[in-house]
């Protein structure tokens, strides 16, 4: 006999056996068709070769229905949409990031760019620097200038050789930075000026500032650090079950607490090629347009990435009963009879799984209360086990006897 018929058999005894010394049990008596079915359901809840508990079917009348909560629902075909939610923080590109520095020694002389956040434009300049080796080179420019002029007529090979010179004067001049604006104002009034301007190389906003005046700088050291952040980067960590829905191109919607409400469009432009091990997570990267600015790096931003599913066929999420290695649902069929059937499903999204298999259209089956059907059916089904009256016991003769 097998530890669940043990277990039916006492149960029988407790319900059925009384004494003279004894009061009498509260619970009705059992039919022998609630016997039958007990002993049924001591066989249905045992467990299958494989460890797995066996499930059987489940009937329920129309008050176990209400009494247990139980409702019911249709398989259906419909679009979903499912919406990732992360959280991200805006960041100055870097692909936008310059960093200006001289190629000369020198000192500074004046600076037009001197508060870290300034906004400058390209062209403008940034500061003045005073190098013994930019004023010899103006002096090569301009002698070079003086010789030009001096051989024009003498032949074709000293004029050549003339022009030569002072292009490689002009060369060395820019190779330092000084800007072709300079180097023409040099030409035409053949003043050779004790310092000369650094222009910025992009439009944007001062990030850093290094230097102040009378400072020396070497070549290579850093001046200015200059982002334009008419275009900002988002950065967020997604799930990596959400992955597939951060492909590169897919529209974002941004929120900042700054400006509440308001959403702000990218698209994805990146995705890490890497995962963190620990959160299983993996960053991607939205480009948002900024041009009037509103955006600050540093910001934490909240991002959504709305990912239509396709036309599938869904069911509600809580009518699922996961049991760890598998799916199950309660299907009834057309006598009003639960079956569990193991159902493959896909993505959730508002409050609905997608179906991949197990299931039909137009199919209907147990939406919530699915936990205590599931119980009943371990036991072999819902008015099979003794004492599941659910309702109020219909009084019986004790013979006196309280």
């Amino acid at each position: 006999m097998t530890p669940r018929s043990l277990l039916a058999v006492l149960v029988l005894a407790a319900a059925c056996g009384t004494s003279d010394s004894e009061p009498a049990s509260e619970m009705p008596a059992m039919t022998a068709e609630e016997h039958a079915r007990m002993q049924a359901g001591a066989t249905q809840g045992a467990a299958d070769s494989t460890g797995a508990m066996v499930r059987g079917q489940v009937t329920l009348s129309a008050d176990q229905q209400r009494t247990l909560g139980v409702t019911f629902t249709a398989v259906r075909r419909e679009s979903l949409v499912r919406t990732v939610r992360t959280v991200g923080q805006v960041l100055a590109p870097e692909t936008r990031i310059v960093d200006v520095t001289p190629k000369v020694e020198g000192f500074i002389e004046r600076m037009y760019a001197d508060a870290t956040g300034q906004r400058v434009r390209r062209g403008e300049p940034l500061l003045t620097i005073y190098s013994p080796a930019l004023v010899a080179a103006q002096e090569e420019v301009l002698t070079a200038k003086r010789l030009m002029e001096a051989v024009r007529g003498a032949g074709p090979d000293a004029a050549r050789n003339a022009e030569e010179m002072l292009r490689a004067a002009r060369r060395r001049l820019a190779y330092w930075d000084i800007s072709e604006d300079q180097m023409t104002a040099l030409e035409e009034t053949g003043e050779v000026r004790k310092a000369l301007a650094l222009v910025s190389p992009a439009t944007g906003i001062v990030l850093e500032r290094a230097v102040f005046p009378g400072q020396r700088v070497s070549p290579g050291q850093l001046l200015y650090r200059i982002a334009d952040i008419t275009e900002l980067w988002v950065e967020g960590d997604v799930f990596e079950q959400d992955l597939e829905f951060a492909r590169v191109g897919v529209e974002a919607h941004i929120e900042v607490a700054a400006y509440p409400g308001n959403h702000i469009m990218g698209r994805v432009s990146f995705v890490y090629p890497t995962m963190d091990e620990k959160s299983r997570t993996a960053r991607i990267r939205v480009t948002v347009p900024n041009r009037d600015l509103r955006l600050k790096p540093g910001m934490f931003a909240t991002l959504f990435f709305d990912a239509p599913l396709g036309d599938a066929l869904t069911i509600p999420d809580e009518a699922v009963i996961a049991t760890g290695e598998r799916n199950l649902v309660f299907v009834r069929d057309s006598a009003g009879a639960l079956h569990p059937r193991e159902v493959v499903i896909g993505h959730r999204a508002g409050g609905r799984v997608v179906v991949v298999s197990g299931l039909a259209e137009g199919e209907e089956l147990v939406a919530s209360g699915n936990f205590l059907v599931d119980a009943e059916s371990r036991l072999g089904g819902v008015g099979g086990m003794p004492g599941m009256q659910h309702g109020v016991a219909e009084p019986r003769d004790t013979g006196g006897r309280p």
